[in-house]
């Protein structure tokens, strides 16, 4: 029967705490927060008495900060008895440890080596592995107590430090918090406690541990038994109260099995606690084998949006390095070819871009097409809200010119130079408005081709230079070309002219729908005559501004950047300055690929899980 147990116990928790072990192995945690349980308390809660009875080792003990870097410690219970194996990691160390007695003196080894020989602390992870009969399969990463005021040769600021780095692990969604609390203290003021609370209002993710329930004062038991019951101090996952070596025992040499064996005649005895021992609430045993328990559940719910978000990192990784290309060749005609390479690549994204083929997300998730067609579609509204304009203040205008103009014709008859005058000075005033359409096109255009510049030579600040140069060069000039067209084009419009059938048909079109009516025929008639010429000519601008627009600064400005960045080719000379990287590119694309090689294993390895 145990057999079988077992073995259910090795195909379901084994796996899943081996998993993310794996996944913190291969450096995923820099990049995602993977399920933990991070061991939090203020200084001499008993937190190391409480790590050091659930990992069967001894840590580091003293006066001050004594664990000065996270350690995280990963518990695999083995089947075949008397057997202990043990492997500390750091930075680039690695070493196997034959026996309990040298783990101690290792980790404070390797905090003198990461954080120096003083009080300082530092964030980064070292790695404890313990293979035994004798602990629970779990994985655990033990925080710097929380100190209060700073001593001896600590930072002034020491206090700060220590929570900041408490906090990077303790925010993460993905953490159980364990907090170790004393039970002769009011839980109610416990720094650790308060921490976590900050983080997890509702105590979804917070399990907390009360130590030295032998030194509690007479008649204060009951308010213990309240705090383990929930009753003070609530959290969702509620406590669990244990009894590990003092300092007494440590120097008595009591073994950590002695101990444990301590704990539970401690609590079979007491009158107050015994009844938490029934009910799985107290003792270093109920504590691991719910610790195991919280662990595995909290992996499983984790793991769908841990598979989600590898993924997505995953792709944006793949992206960013992109931009940082795989490395410059040796030699000259590999160069060349990479130059060409990365100038086509990036000529043809300047293309799509003007052609509406660009990818959806880009510019903060709005084409570059959709807001020119906006701009454009704009300037349509624009020209119909002034027809209307125009409509509704037109009589006052022509009775204006015909009081100031007419002459001797009869009544009804319409004067050609008022009408020719009215209609200039009407669509003269478009002009304006047509040139602050096209400075906010080229102006659109010239900060997408910066950006799409910015995308392909990030790695090459001198091309990305030579490239910056060329766009603002190249819209200067085209939008001084299609300044000009434009100006011609309203030249063009003061000779007041349409087709006679098409004059004809509006203007009728004009008289039928015409809801003005007036005793002047004369101001009556002009206004149906000028009123339709303006919707005519407004047609017209309608697509012509956007035509000149779109060959100017849609159309020849790509054609043109793109020969420019081609003639960049033909400095032989100036090859390898353009193909120049400095030490911080190569830095960045390295990481990149690290984290891609990472990321990649992680999604592998989810996927077989799965």
């Amino acid at each position: 029967m145990d057999t079988v147990f077992y073995n259910e116990y090795e195909m379901k928790v084994r796996p899943c705490i081996d998993l993310i072990d794996s996944l913190r192995a291969f450096g995923v945690d820099k990049d995602l927060g993977l399920p933990a349980i991070a061991v939090i308390g203020d200084q001499s809660s008993g937190k190391s008495s409480v790590l050091e009875a659930l990992s069967g080792v001894s840590l580091p003990r003293g006066n001050g900060i004594v664990t000065r870097c996270p350690l995280e410690l990963k518990l695999k219970k083995v089947k075949k008895d008397n057997v202990w194996k043990g492997k500390i990691s750091y930075n680039n160390y690695s070493r196997r440890l034959k026996n309990v007695t040298e783990v101690e003196e290792e980790i404070r080894k390797a905090q003198n080596t990461i954080a120096g020989e003083g009080q300082e602390i530092s964030s980064e992870l070292i790695s404890l592995e313990v293979e035994s009969t004798r602990v629970p399969d779990l994985t655990l990463i033990d925080l710097p107590g929380i100190a209060r005021v700073a001593v001896g040769k600590q930072p002034i600021n020491i206090e700060d430090q220590i929570k900041s780095l408490i906090k990077k692990f303790i925010k993460r969604q993905e953490t159980i918090n364990l907090v170790v609390v004393p039970c002769n203290v009011d839980i109610a003021t416990t720094e650790a406690l308060k921490m976590a609370r900050e983080v997890d209002p509702t105590g979804e993710r917070t399990l907390g541990i009360l130590t030295k329930p032998d030194l509690v004062d007479k008649g204060t038991e009951a308010n213990v038994v309240d705090i383990v019951q929930n009753i003070v101090v609530e959290l969702r996952k509620g406590y669990m109260i244990v009894k590990c070596r003092g300092q007494k025992e440590i120097n008595d040499q009591l073994t950590l099995d002695d101990a444990i064996t301590k704990e539970k005649a401690f609590f079979e005895d007491h009158e107050h606690f015994k009844h938490l021992l029934d009910e799985g609430k107290a003792g270093i045993p109920c504590l691991a084998s719910r610790l195991t328990t919280e662990l595995v559940n909290h992996i499983n719910k984790s793991l769908p949006q841990l598979r989600k978000d590898v993924e997505t990192k995953l792709s944006k990784t793949l992206q960013s390095l992109q931009t940082y290309s795989t490395g410059v060749p040796t030699t000259y005609d590999e160069k060349v070819m990479f130059m060409i390479e990365k100038i086509n690549t990036f000529c043809n994204h300047t293309k799509s871009l003007t052609t509406g083929e660009e990818p959806p997300n880009h510019l903060n998730g709005e084409r570059y097409i959709t807001k020119i067609r906006k701009e454009f579609a704009a300037w349509n509204s624009f020209l119909d809200k002034n027809i209307s304009n125009f409509r509704d203040h037109l009589h006052d205008e022509v009775l204006q010119f015909e009081n100031s103009y007419r002459g001797r014709e009869l009544p009804g008859f319409v004067n050609y130079k008022t009408f020719e005058s009215l209609v200039r000075t009407e669509i003269r005033k478009l002009e304006e408005p047509a040139m602050k359409k096209l400075a906010i096109i080229t102006e659109f255009t010239r900060a997408a081709f910066i950006d799409i510049a910015e995308q392909h030579f990030k790695a090459f600040c001198n091309i990305l230079k030579a490239a910056k140069i060329n766009i603002e060069s190249i819209s200067r000039q085209e939008e001084s070309e299609a300044e000009k067209m434009i100006q011609a084009q309203f030249k063009v419009e003061r000779i007041v002219y349409c087709q006679d059938t098409i004059y004809s048909k509006q203007l009728g079109n004009a008289k039928v729908n015409s809801f003005v009516q007036t005793a002047n025929a004369s101001v009556q008639e002009m206004s149906h005559h000028v009123q339709t010429y303006y919707k005519i000519a407004s047609s017209r601008l309608a697509d012509q501004i956007p035509l000149v627009i779109s060959y100017h600064i849609l159309n020849e400005f790509v054609d043109k950047l793109h020969l420019e960045m081609i003639r960049l080719l033909q400095d032989r000379d100036r090859i390898d300055e353009y193909l120049f990287e400095d030490q911080e590119t190569k830095m960045k694309r390295e990481a990149l690929q690290s984290r891609v090689q990472r990321l990649k294993k992680a999604h592998k390895i989810l996927l077989e899980y799965a």
